[in-house]
């Protein structure tokens, strides 16, 4: 990449967002981008996540492009493994090797209201780039809570790492191992090693609602179906979605018939865990939905094995090899492993990402993110985000909130072309009045969700209490919201006369 290298489109991460908006801004028959990537391949999360055991909750055929199908899904819900060869697949497919840059981590992205660009410094250069579409996703940098005495366990010996960052050379067999949380990643790797350790502890600070995983091999016939007759995919598809937008009220505005969900799972708790005592240690004190709903047929199981213990208080200190409970359980381990997520609401991302008046995202978002129909904030011209705030979902697939963010950065690319035609180039500003309006409609909607009623406190929320990661509504809905650009929700913003082009 060269020194002064200029892009219409730089795209921020390989995951399913970056891939994705790569993939529309060919079809666009935009070819002027890069895809910058801080690793050396593409796939995000599923090229990050490699521990025993990952898999996908969503089924396969809907956690995938509608515009890129895969007949040969080998389970209803795919593995890492088969995930990461997909976006591969993809990669190739559509072309979109020549633009990728890899290990190029960006550190800082400054908006230059004098050229209307943003200049973009990474680990191996920098570019300028009339738009920054920023796919980093907020499943990317693990978060690792500040535990008093952490550094003492590694002092002695002791192995420590995050789910998201797993240790393959690290031989678990015969170990003592703490698996700290209780989050989707805890209830796949806890089964995958319980085998092989030696003695396995769970440090659960609160017990999370499994549901049954109805995961099945796809023969061989179906698969040849799909291959041969393309339609039976894509009603497969329809069928999976048209079933959770049917789920979306109970979670959005009727809690209460969640009901019925939580009785199943309790079902599946007991079929498993024959102890009264470790059955109350696991059964959950909040509405069923209110943190993330977790699949799981083999969790139950391998938390009834005699070399498991779960201790139902979050880490509170480490001494050396000995771990403690905030109630004053110890255990003695030889590895950590962190199964607490992600920096989710407060994405480092942010903090490498200065706008038009000086200021970080991070500053602008200190008292929660903000932006608007997903995708673009006050103050950072030119630059939109994919998966931004308020576009998770509770009980989907993500890929359906991505297809619909792409159409907006489309639309958003199309009416950016108009304005550079009419008078030269041009920026679009969301409109700080257009951001808050928005803001305040989900927030209002969000009110009535299981999120904010059900009695938890989950990673959906920010550091205020905000739920500024889900959506409060159904994927139709979000479609129809990002569909196009409304121009009066933007300002204009041209060259300043007398200012230089560079």
């Amino acid at each position: 990449m060269g020194q002064h290298e200029h892009v219409r489109v730089a795209v921020i991460g390989s995951g399913f967002g970056g891939l994705g908006a790569a993939v529309r801004l060919r079809r666009e028959g935009i070819t002027d981008f890069v895809v910058l990537e801080r690793a050396d391949s593409v796939g995000g999360t599923w090229r990050d996540n490699s521990y025993p055991g990952c898999a996908c909750d969503v089924p396969s055929h809907l956690y995938s492009f509608s515009f890129a199908p895969n007949p040969d899904w080998p389970r209803t819900f795919s593995g890492q493994r088969h995930i990461r060869a997909y976006l591969e697949h993809v990669t190739d497919t559509f072309g979109l090797r020549p633009h990728l840059r890899f290990r190029h981590e960006v550190t800082m992205m400054t908006w230059d209201n004098d050229a209307l660009r943003w200049r973009i410094e990474t680990t191996r250069g920098t570019l300028t780039a009339d738009v920054v579409v920023s796919a980093t996703g907020p499943l990317s940098d693990p978060k690792i809570p500040d535990i008093p005495g952490l550094a003492s366990f590694e002092e002695s010996g002791g192995r420590v790492f995050h789910s998201a960052r797993w240790d393959h050379d690290y031989d678990l067999a015969g170990k003592r191992v703490a698996v700290i949380g209780t989050g989707a990643s805890a209830i796949q790797i806890v089964p995958s090693i319980q085998p092989e350790v030696g003695r396995l502890t769970l440090f659960q600070r609160t017990p999370a609602w499994v549901m049954p995983r109805m995961d099945r091999p796809i023969t061989g016939a179906e698969r040849w179906l799909h291959r041969q007759l393309p339609f039976t995919g894509k009603a497969r598809r329809g069928l999976l979605w048209g079933i959770r937008e049917l789920q979306v009220s109970a979670f959005t505005k009727r809690p209460a018939e969640l009901g019925l969900v939580e009785s199943i799972a309790k079902a599946n708790m007991a079929r498993a865990i024959k102890d009264p005592a470790l059955r109350a240690k696991l059964t959950p004190s909040y509405r069923i939905g209110c943190k993330r709903i977790l699949l799981s047929s083999d969790y139950y199981p391998a938390l009834a094995r005699p070399n498991v213990d779960v201790v139902a208080s979050g880490l509170a200190e480490v001494r050396g090899r000995t771990l403690v409970a905030a109630d004053g359980t110890e255990a003695e381990v030889d590895a950590v492993i962190f199964s607490t997520g992600f920096h989710v609401t407060d994405m480092p991302i942010a903090e490498r990402v200065v706008g038009a008046d000086g200021i970080t995202l991070a500053e602008a978002w200190k008292d929660g993110m903000e932006a608007l129909r997903g995708a673009t904030a006050a103050g950072f011209p030119n630059w939109m985000t994919i998966i931004g705030p308020n576009t998770g979902l509770g009980n989907s697939s993500m890929i359906l909130m991505i297809e619909s963010q792409l159409n907006y950065m489309a639309d958003y690319l199309r009416q950016l072309d108009v304005l550079d035609r009419q008078g030269g180039r041009a920026a679009l500003a969301a409109r700080p009045s257009a951001v808050a309006a928005w803001n305040r409609r989900v927030q209002t909607r969000m009110e009535r969700t299981v999120w904010k009623s059900g009695g938890c406190d989950s990673w959906y929320l920010d550091a205020n209490g905000r739920n500024t990661t889900l959506w409060p509504g159904t994927t139709s809905e979000f479609r129809r919201a990002t569909r196009s650009v409304d121009l009066s929700e933007y300002e204009v913003v041209r060259v300043r006369e007398g200012a230089a082009a560079r």
